[in-house]
Parts: C-alpha cells; structure tokens; sequence
C-alpha cells in the first residue's frame, strides 16, 4: 500500500507522521482513518476548501481535478501550484509527501 509521509503540522501533526492508505482512499479519508483530525467542515463533498493539502511529492500519481475542485481551490488559503482539496485527490500506487496548510478559510472550526 502507498505510504503518505504528512510534514509536521503544528496542532494537527506536530511530530509529522507515516500512514499507510489502500489505492482508491481519498486523502482526506486516509488522514482521518490514521487519527489526522484534518478539517472537512463540508463532509467531503468538494463544496468548501478546509481540507486543503499541497502535494510535495507524488502530486502526478493522483487523479486529475475536476472543474469544481479547481474552482474551490482558487479561494484557499496558502494555495500553491499543487495543491489540492484532500476529499478529492485519491490516492493511486505511488507515495505521497503532503503538508497541511497553517490555515484555513473556516472562521469556526467543527468538531468532525
């Protein structure tokens, strides 16, 4: 199984961690399942941008965004050429490098 290397994130993942996700997992989902309490104020349903990631290594191994990812992404915060929205980017056969930006655009963080 792929392994996602997440880069230390200052309350989410402060040491950084290795988790494990089968081919076919959104990242988002693999975050959750491994104790990662990224946000996802909108359920996964690619309808606001808390689960933003930047893919550092891996990010042509995922599969290829659609028009609303895009969309969404432009009011990110921290966007960079290869980011992506975790709920949307699926997890293929290679391994990732992924950091989790500082913030994010929900003014009030749910409790998921």
């Amino acid at each position: 199984m792929p392994i996602i290397k997440i880069l230390p994130h200052q309350e989410l993942c402060p040491q950084g961690a290795s988790i494990t996700a089968a081919p076919g997992t959104s990242v988002c989902e693999a975050l959750l399942e491994n104790g990662i309490a990224i946000e996802h104020a909108c359920d996964m349903s690619a309808a606001c941008t808390t689960c933003h990631v930047v893919v550092r290594q891996g990010f042509a191994s995922l599969n290829e965004m659609d028009e609303t990812e895009e969309d969404l992404l432009d009011r990110a915060w921290g966007l960079e050429p290869d980011s992506r929205l975790s709920c949307q980017a699926i997890v293929a056969q290679k391994d990732l490098v992924i950091e989790i930006p500082k913030y994010t655009i929900n003014h009030a963080r749910e409790n998921h």
